[in-house]
């Protein structure tokens, strides 16, 4: 009635049903082991109930489930796997052995499987639960174990589908080793927000709030992320219904409506949100994986879950508030009839001395030689003042004079460039002059132009340059982004970024390349936009991955680079600009040059 077919798509798929059985077997201790990212091992051990020798072999046939005795328990499903497809599809393509006993039970039983038959069973010694190894998967096809990704993509998604069962059940034990290293090893947890810490880092949970509903559809309980920790890259955002992971693009919306015009706009909060529904009001059945489910009463649930997120959100506020209870608040003056007695009584006045001359110390007189090593022996140049001339827009008045050393400024100028002639706007723009009027450039996109050639040449030619950190920054990336950045640690280096792994979830950032900015806050922000970048999976030529990595990084470049600070700066950056093979355009086709000839000025006035 409700068979889906092929269940096993990767590695992942693999672990997802093994966990979700040995939860299902009441285990309170489960350990997944793999090797090769899942390719030549695949093993989870639970010490839950076990199976008879006759329900061990009787697991792999097609449509064979221990969870439902009858056609009507589909409609109140609280168990993981209910389909008898998991193991039937496991043992179609990799070579399987099962070890299980149960407690009444003196030994216990072993089936080999491979390629859907049955190679053998026999009697052995082993503990109450289950051993269950899928070696060499894929083996029999080929063609799906070459569409197969690297280790560190297939690692990732392994991850995600251990994270994903863990957090429904604070209550067992997990842990994860991949080629005898431990990636997670947690412990009986007493509430969800520790598995969180647990899984996710110490540091998430300072970023949660709680939330909570009662309504007569749903219990909704759970924590989400303050706005100011929200991120632009995915991740961290998990509901569960009845102890079962899902995903919905709907509820989804309901937390983002929520944080409307609090976050920044492309940025996600983090939230883990757990629901428990009449299992008669939702269906399981909807998806072949089972990661998306149907409610009855789905607009209800949409309104529940931005209430409380919205609810959560004002509990927590950090915006100050008046106590007009505080007896010992001080009263607020009304400003009435007395508003004279808090008027100030009088006007401050400035004052200007007209005859101070910044070129004399104190007790000289003009004309004084000076004997101070600054010019010693020779007489001090005095500049010869006119009269006060009045200010055009009503000001207190200018001074001018006449420097009687016209040939002063000779002496830096070969040291100095010209830049009296450019202007720098508002930190955006840079205006100069030009032979038909003025040149504005845009700094950003300059910025992009120059990153995105440099970054080529890099990528192409492996002439990186690296700005060395005065400071070491250590940001926590989680065990995926870590698996992430160590999969592409070799183009990051050649970029000019030099990342050292510190721990299974954290690196620290030695440096970033030249014209990126290392300030702590800016790294923290930063490394996410680089994961943001690595982890779009988008398959091309080698030629077009590197134009499109170059110009995303530059892009990234350009928006933490830090800020103008001088007119010679500027004139730099116009300098290596214009020896740029493309200076008026983005690798995206933005312009970035732009002349205003003396004509349209003109026409301003």
């Amino acid at each position: 009635m409700i068979a889906a077919g092929e269940v096993v798509q990767r590695p992942a798929s693999v672990v997802k049903e093994l966990m979700e059985n040995a939860v299902d077997a009441g285990a309170t201790d489960i350990k997944v082991v793999i090797g090769d990212a899942g390719r030549t091992l695949i093993q989870v051990i639970d010490n839950g109930c076990g199976m008879t020798p006759d329900d061990a072999v009787l697991c792999f046939e097609r449509h064979a489930t221990s969870k439902l005795s009858s056609a009507e328990d589909l409609h109140h499903i609280l168990t993981f796997g209910f389909r008898g497809e998991a193991l039937a599809s496991i043992a179609a393509v990799a070579e399987v052995s099962l070890r299980t006993r149960i407690a009444s039970e003196e030994a216990g039983v072993e089936v080999l499987m491979a390629g859907s038959e049955n190679k053998g069973t026999r009697e052995v010694s082993c503990p109450v639960g289950t051993n269950i190894s899928v070696r060499n998967l894929f083996y029999n096809i080929p063609a799906r174990r070459k569409f197969l990704k690297s280790d560190n993509v297939e690692l990732k998604h392994i991850v995600e589908e251990f994270q994903r069962v863990a957090l429904t059940r604070p209550d067992i034990a997990f842990s994860l080793t991949h080629k005898g290293r431990e990636i997670h090893v947690v412990k009986a947890a007493k509430s969800f927000k520790f598995r969180i810490q647990d899984l996710l880092g110490a540091g998430l949970i300072g970023e949660l709030m709680d939330i909570e509903a009662d309504t007569s559809i749903a219990t909704l309980r759970g924590y989400v992320g303050k706005p100011e920790s929200a991120r632009k890259a995915l991740g961290n955002q998990f509901f569960f219904v009845n102890g079962r992971y899902f995903r919905s693009p709907y509820l989804h919306k309901a937390v983002m409506k929520a944080y409307e015009n609090l976050i920044p706009e492309g940025s996600t909060p983090s939230y883990f949100i757990y629901l428990e529904v009449d299992p008669g009001t939702v269906d399981v059945n909807i998806h072949p994986t089972k990661a998306e489910i149907k409610f009855e009463e789905e607009q209800l649930l949409f309104q529940t879950v931005f209430a409380a997120v919205k609810e959560a959100m004002g509990r927590a506020s950090v915006a100050g508030s008046i106590e007009f209870d505080n007896p010992e608040a001080r009263d607020i003056p009304v400003m009435g009839t007395q508003f004279q007695e808090y008027r100030p009584s009088s006007t401050p006045s400035v004052g200007v001395d007209w005859n101070y001359n910044p070129f004399e110390q104190e007790g000289e007189m003009p004309g004084q030689a000076r004997h101070d090593g600054y010019g010693a022996g020779h007489d001090a140049v005095t500049p010869d003042y006119d009269a006060v001339t009045p200010d055009p827009i009503g000001g207190l008045g200018t001074r001018r004079y006449t420097d009687p050393n016209p040939n002063y400024g000779a002496l830096f100028e070969d040291r100095t460039l010209p830049t009296a002639q450019v202007l720098v706007v508002q930190g955006r723009f840079i205006l100069t002059q030009s032979a038909s009027g003025i040149m504005a450039v845009h700094i950003r996109r300059a910025r992009e132009r120059l990153l995105t050639d440099r970054f080529l040449k890099a990528l192409r030619e492996n002439a990186h340059v690296t700005q060395t950190a005065l400071f070491p920054v250590q940001v926590n990336v989680g065990v995926e982004g870590r698996l992430t950045l160590d999969e592409h640690s070799e183009t990051l280096r050649r970029l000019g970024f030099d990342l050292a792994p510190f721990g299974p979830d954290t690196i620290v950032v030695n440096g970033v390349p030249e014209g990126y900015s290392a300030d702590a806050a800016t790294v923290q922000t930063m490394v996410q936009d680089i994961l943001l970048i690595l982890s779009d999976d988008t398959q091309a030529l080698p030629e077009v991955m590197e134009q499109s990595l170059a110009q995303k990084f530059a892009v990234l470049g350009a928006s933490v680079g830090t800020r103008l600070s001088s007119p010679l700066e500027a004139q730099r950056l116009i300098d290596a600009l214009l020896q740029s093979e493309n200076p008026e355009f983005t690798a995206a086709g933005r312009r970035i040059i732009a002349i205003v000839p003396a004509d349209e000025i003109e026409k301003r006035f």
